[in-house]
Parts: structure tokens; sequence; C-alpha cells
């Protein structure tokens, strides 16, 4: 027992075992071989190593995002004039990196909580039996008080009056100037994994460059200064339309950088997309058209409260930063240099299925490749306590016949060569 234990033992530490190969020499499963290892090695040059860069780990990066607004509008509404500023038509003011900016409104003015009439077609009445009083109605103004107004025959509401009437909307825009409002986005991000901090004001930018650049995407790539009506024609938006009805636009700052060169190579990218509207839709088909909100303006006249309502529509602009840094890495190299590997054992494979399975000679193939052993007659052989060239007269002639060049073994290789035809 115990030197079959120590054996056991030797023979783990001081033998090793390697498959049994066998050559084929056959042009049609050679060629066959030659095409898929082919065909593996360019996946793995082409697509894992070129174009996946395999061999490089990733990051993605931190950052923040800036903006402010520079430009002034200017309307004359019934010889009524007003110059209007960043304060006026930018919501919210504090440069986020999502924002409206106004380009048209609807304004009601002098509004005080009282009871008058709704708006024809908001609720619309013969008589007070129509308008419940004490309820509200989803698209109107107030709550009714049950009395129907013969004049307008709407029902009587309780609620900050005039009533908003916005079924026009004007057309042209009222703030058309937007279109040379100037946007300046200031972004910086952090990769983490690699220790990089960029920002998009890169080398050669500098407050010079700033004051007298606007951003074009051949001759000013780099400019962080935007005019709006070039977001909006390079979203593929027509501005009159978009400033009429209102709508949404996303700015993308792309940080794709490869730290295995230097680090002032990693510069930003914009692209502009219309994320809200598309030109080519007709309002007959879109369930709701444009983007607005409504924002009030609260004041005391005579020590009565009282509101400006405005309803605006505008462009709301969301800026997008997108990052995936890349540098070299020993580890992804050796995990896609070993995946390749182990994908060209699929023409071993592929191969092996087309010898025993398909070519005429199918059967030979797997007498080659497989060596087979008559267990029951070698357990016999050890009840009966005989000699092996006893009970196994093959096995000594095959060793007989070492000495000639023959053997009588189907499975040995001496003399066994297969000629394709």
């Amino acid at each position: 027992m115990k030197n079959q234990i120590t054996n056991a033992i030797s023979d783990f530490f001081f033998e090793y075992e390697t498959p049994r190969q066998v050559l084929v020499r056959n042009r049609r499963v050679g060629v066959v071989c030659r095409i898929i290892q082919l065909v593996v090695l360019a996946y793995i040059i082409g697509w894992v190593f070129i174009y996946e860069k395999g061999y490089q780990s990733t990051d993605i990066a931190v950052g923040s995002v800036f903006t402010k607004m520079k430009g002034v509008g200017y309307t004359s509404i019934n010889g009524s004039e007003r110059v209007w500023d960043v304060a006026d038509y930018v919501f919210p003011s504090q440069g986020d990196a999502s924002f409206v900016v106004m380009t048209n409104y609807i304004i009601t003015e002098g509004q005080q909580m009282g009871k008058c009439p709704e708006l024809h077609g908001k609720h619309n009445c013969s008589s007070n039996a129509d308008c419940e009083g004490g309820s509200f109605k989803r698209t109107g103004h107030g709550q009714m008080t049950g009395e129907c107004v013969d004049e307008t025959k709407t029902c009587q509401v309780l609620a900050w009056c005039p009533v908003e009437d916005d079924l026009v909307i004007p057309d042209p825009p009222m703030l058309m100037s937007a279109e040379n409002y100037t946007l300046f986005i200031k972004n910086s991000v952090t990769f983490p994994l690699f220790g990089v901090s960029r920002s998009n004001l890169v080398e050669g930018i500098d407050a010079g460059y700033i004051r007298k650049c606007l951003y074009h995407p051949e001759n000013a790539p780099l400019c962080p200064i935007f005019r709006l009506g070039d977001i909006v024609k390079l979203s593929g938006f027509n501005f009159e339309t978009i400033a009429t009805v209102g709508g949404a636009i996303g700015v993308v700052v792309d940080w794709t950088c490869n730290f295995d060169v230097a680090v002032t190579h990693c510069k930003p990218k914009y692209t502009f997309h219309g994320l809200y509207g598309n030109p080519a839709e007709t309002d007959k088909v879109r369930a709701s058209v444009g983007y607005n909100f409504r924002y009030a303006q609260h004041y005391m006249e005579d020590r009565i409260p009282k509101r400006t309502l405005f309803k605006v529509f505008g462009i709301r602009f969301d800026i997008i930063v997108q990052s995936l840094a890349r540098k070299f890495d020993i580890i992804p190299t050796l995990t896609a240099i070993g995946s390749g590997v182990g994908i060209f054992g699929v023409a071993t494979v592929v191969c092996d299925l087309v010898l025993l399975y398909l070519l005429p000679k199918r059967a030979f193939y797997k007498n080659m490749k497989f060596k087979y052993t008559d267990t029951h007659a070698q357990q016999d052989s050890e009840w009966l306590g005989l000699e092996t060239s006893d009970c196994c007269p093959f096995d000594a002639n095959a060793r007989q016949g070492q000495g000639t060049g023959q053997t009588d073994d189907p499975d040995s290789e001496a003399g066994s060569t297969e000629t394709e035809k």
C-alpha cells in the first residue's frame, strides 16, 4: 500500500502527459484548416486589436458643465417697446447643463383674482345647469361658480381674470433675434482610473481667443462659443419653425481619448442633435406641438395682488457629455491573446468533423486517430494469471513486427500511409 502511494505521488510530480497527434496528408482538409485559421487570425488582429482595441483598458470620465448666454432681444407690441436680456429669456438662470431660451411668448397682463367667464371652447353652456358649481375642468382656468354667462355662453369661473387666451400663437416668433444669441460652454472632465483631468478650454484657447472666436465645425472646431442659429441649423432644424412653437436640442461634448499618446491630443468634439420635433413631421400627426411652459410676475397695485402671466415658447438645450478613454494594459492584452488562441481550436474541431464523418475514407482516419483497447481480455488474463504474450498474441506479433517494419496491428502507424486520389 505504501509503495502504491509513493508511486502515485512520484508519477504525479515527475511524469508529463502530452496528447497524441496524427499528421494527415490531405489537401482538402489542409486547405480548410488554413482558411479557418486565417479567418480567426484576421478576426483577432482586425477586430479585437485594431477596431475594438482589446489591448487597452478603458475609463469613463466624471465631469461638470457650466453655461452662459449672451445677447439682447427687442420687441414692440402696440407701441410698447421692450428690451430682453439674459435675465429675461433664460430659464433657469444659474447656468445649468439643461436650460431654456425663450423665443416666443403670449402675455396676459393685469390679472387679478376674481370671477370671470371661461374662455370660449373651454366649457360652453346654455344654462346654469351646464355649470356644476365647485367643480373643475382639466383644461379650464379655475373653479366653476355654477353660473352661465349669457354674453359668452361659457361658465363663470373663480380664477385669475381675465383668463389667458392662447389659441393664437404669434407667428413669426416675437424674439427672432434669439438666432444671434451666443452660448458659452465650459466643461471639465476627470478620468479617475488614469488620473487625467481635461477642460474644453484646451491648449491655445485663452481669453483673447474666446473674445473673438465663434464655433465652426471646420474653421474653429474647438471654440466653446456657439451661435444659437448655427446650433439649430447643425441639428437639422429650421430656426423660425422651432422658435415659433419651441423644441429641444442636444449638444453632445464627446471626449474620446487615447492616452497612449500625449494627453494634449485629448480634445472635445461637439455634435448637435434635434431631440424633439422632426422637421419632416406635420402638425396633424404630432400629438403635442413644440415646447412651452408658463410663469408669472406678481406685483401689488392699489393693495390688490396682481400678476402678469407669460406662456413661454422656447428651445430647450441639453448639454450631454460623453467620454471614453483608453490606455495600454497588459491584462486585457493577455486576455485578448488567450481568447484568440482558444478560438484557433475551431479549426481543429471542423477538420476532425470532416475527417471522421464526411470524407470517403473516414473509417481509415478514425482508426488512425483513436486507439482501442480490449479491457475484457485484459481483465480475464489478470484473473487467470496468464502472461501478456499468452493471452494477447496480437501484441506479441506487433512487437515482433517492429524489427521487420511489418505488423498486424490495425492501429499501428507502421506502414500505414494514405494517399489522396
